[in-house]
């Protein structure tokens, strides 16, 4: 067992945490929390010098990562069963995974890989990435069967029948498949039901690994991830080597208010030691100052978690889906559902304006179906995308809470919408708008919450089962408003926006628009 302590003196650290002869400083190469079990030889330099072959050549801390998890006992197997990785984003655990890859498909004999992602499109990325590698590399390329790629069918297959297959996670998913190894990217969004769908078919396999890779834990979402680092933690408290868990994370320690003025314990959240000590590719691949620079573009909270690895994680499985049930959630996934026209969309951004959701509603069957058309990072994309669902599907309106960050949207929504883009309207005239913009009250809010929970609870809401969607609802809290509430924003840990916009949008559907509807095509799939 390893612990590299954040109260070590800079001459106690590695020569890679310190400054390069031009100047240049180095994020920490060996991580402040690590754990492995007892070894006596390790497969990783097998791995790292196939991966330098397909051209792709890994950093110190990728390289370190590779050997402590690829660790051998005195028989050959490997030391740890299971392996995980937690460091912010942007550092390159993809070329960890790839690394790993490459080695069970080419070296180790591993008959089946998976590779799974908590979204599909990660999925079929990290597909595309590793197809690349192997076609660069004429001694790779010549022993592969086939390329796969087809809806929700990747996988690539060499003449001798390994295979390399990737995935998205759901409850079902990979069951039926018994892999020699299975690769769970992202895994600060894995809950049991995934787990329960994965694990179980590596029972038969002799010597099997399950590697982790991901970022900070973003709450109630974090199940697993927050499972295997208790047992890490644990491990360096009771001083005894948890005999099947390798785990390394890359994080900062920030101080808290209880902390004296001299503290040396805990970390300065705004010091670049911070950022070298979570972040292993400062130097390599990220710069200390553009990195340090995002200090002044997130919040407090935002920066924390993405830049410094400090991390959200549930104490226990009680902790999430708190406010709605999973049973109850899953219940009401239809994969036939689809909103009849009219319908209505709806808007919302996090506090920290680092991701925002565009959600619709519609009515099906004796219900409502909800849907996230788009959830991506920042909102510069949004007015545009407005305008061309408006202009395809015809919503009766758009809703958006001016009280909330996506009401600072507002201007250029109405904007993007009008009618004729260059029509110039007197100060007291309002723009004629391809869509209505509903601007909801604060009672509106709590309507919408309410109605939306109670529908739920009747049965009355189909979803398609998104895991943005479950995500957001795993990690959903009650703000109390009054004697009423809402969803709550701040200390969710979780990306809230498709929560919140699926219930306004489904507000929307019911609440009084001024101005006729005009008559729509039927509904089609978003694109």
């Amino acid at each position: 067992m390893t612990l590299l302590s954040s109260e070590r003196s800079a001459e106690q650290l590695p020569a890679s945490r310190l400054p390069a002869d031009d100047g240049r400083m180095y994020g920490w190469q060996e991580p402040p929390i690590q754990i492995a079990p007892p070894s006596v030889s390790t497969a990783g330099q097998e791995a790292i010098d196939l991966a330098a072959k397909a051209g792709l050549k890994l950093d110190p801390w990728q390289q370190h990562v590779l050997r402590v998890g690829m660790a051998e006992k005195a028989d050959g197997s490997w030391a740890a069963f299971e392996v995980a990785v937690n460091v912010p984003r942007q550092n390159g655990k993809g070329g960890i995974i790839e690394a790993r890859e490459l080695w069970g498909l080419f070296v180790g004999g591993e008959e089946l890989i998976l590779h799974s992602a908590h979204e599909f499109k990660t999925a079929k990325n990290a597909f595309r990435r590793i197809e690349r590698l192997i076609r660069g590399c004429p001694d790779l390329h010549k022993r592969v069967k086939q390329y796969r790629q087809t809806v929700g069918e990747e996988w690539i297959e060499l003449h001798d029948g390994a295979m390399l297959r990737f995935i998205a996670r759901s409850k079902g998913s990979g069951r039926g498949f018994s892999g020699h190894s299975n690769m769970l990217d992202e895994d600060m969004i894995l809950g049991d039901a995934e787990m329960d769908a994965l694990l179980p078919t590596m029972a038969a396999i002799e010597d099997p690994q399950i590697w982790y890779l991901g970022s900070a834990g973003i709450g109630a979402a974090s199940v697993q991830l927050a499972r295997l680092r208790r047992r890490a933690l644990k491990a360096i408290e009771d001083g005894v080597p948890d005999p099947s868990l390798a785990y390394m994370e890359w994080s900062a320690n920030p101080h808290v208010k209880e902390c004296p003025k001299d503290c040396t314990a805990h970390d300065d959240p705004a010091s670049d030691e911070a950022v070298l000590k979570s972040n292993p590719a400062v130097g390599y691949r990220l710069s200390l100052g553009k990195v340090a620079n995002e200090r002044a573009t997130l919040s407090a909270e935002g920066y924390a978690r993405e830049r410094l690895g400090v991390g959200d994680y549930p104490s226990d499985e009680g902790d999430a889906w708190a406010v709605i049930g999973k049973d109850a959630w899953e219940a009401l996934a239809d994969g036939d559902s689809q909103p009849a026209d009219p319908v209505a969309f709806a808007v919302d951004v996090t506090p920290e304006r680092s991701n925002a959701s565009i959600c619709v509603a519609g009515h099906y069957g004796g219900g409502v179906h909800v849907e996230v058309v788009d959830n991506r990072p920042g909102t510069a994309w949004v007015p545009e995308r407005l305008r061309e669902l408006a202009e395809r599907h015809g919503p009766r309106c758009v809703v958006i809470d001016p009280g909330s960050p996506a009401g600072a949207l507002i201007t250029d929504v109405t904007e993007a919408l009008k009618v004729d883009p260059d029509e110039e309207v007197g100060e007291d005239e309002e723009p004629r708008l391809l869509v209505p913009i509903v601007q909801m009250k604060t009672r509106d809010v709590v309507q919408a919450t309410g109605q939306f929970y109670d529908a739920v609870a009747a049965g009355r809401v189909s979803h398609l089962d998104q895991a943005p969607l479950s995500t957001a609802l795993a990690g959903a809290r009650k703000r109390e408003l009054g004697e009423a509430w809402a969803w709550a924003r701040r200390g969710v840990g979780v990306d809230i926006t498709p929560l919140v916009g699926v219930t306004e949008a489904r507000w929307g559907l019911f609440v009084e628009v001024e101005g006729p509807e005009e008559e729509v095509e039927p509904w089609a799939e978003f694109g």
